[in-house]
């Protein structure tokens, strides 16, 4: 379920709070090879799937990336924000990947707004620490600390 929030303001009042999670995906061998054609990361742990199998993850396994890259369409399945200008990505502070994404698993992102701070020309500056994870494997996947800009 998605949480609107209204604006700059409406950031600021839910600092430190755990918003929720998005839904389940299922991740393809489809898209983890539409991900390699688009980057040319063509190893073969993603896109061989008879030899992956004798590999180290069993099967192949998302891109890394690919599951970085699902992050603004998670997220927005957990928070709207209205009322302001626009909204753009910003970077990273810091980001991991402790553990493999399974083709044929199902991934979410779970969101915690960590900060809002101000910056320049009437905007803030969002950190959301997004917490990604497999459906029934114990450790997350990735680990990220999403930095986002909103101006109102």
């Amino acid at each position: 379920m998605t949480m609107t929030i209204d604006g700059i303001e409406g950031l600021k009042a839910l600092v430190g709070h755990d918003l929720g999670h998005s839904d389940w995906h299922e991740i393809t061998q489809e898209r983890v090879d539409a991900f390699a054609d688009a980057t040319d990361d063509h190893q073969w742990i993603h896109v061989d799937v008879e030899r992956a199998k004798a590999g180290p993850f069993g099967g192949t396994i998302a891109h890394g990336y690919l599951t970085l890259s699902l992050a603004p369409s998670l997220i927005r399945e957990v928070l709207q924000v209205d009322g302001v200008r626009m909204g753009v990505n910003y970077g990273l502070n810091k980001l991991r990947f402790p553990a493999p994404v399974p083709v044929g698993s199902k991934l979410r992102v779970g969101v915690r707004l960590a900060a809002v701070d101000d910056v320049g020309g009437g905007g803030v500056q969002v950190t959301i620490d997004a917490t990604f994870e497999v459906e029934g494997q114990e450790k997350p996947v990735c680990v990220a600390q999403i930095l986002s800009r909103y101006y109102s």
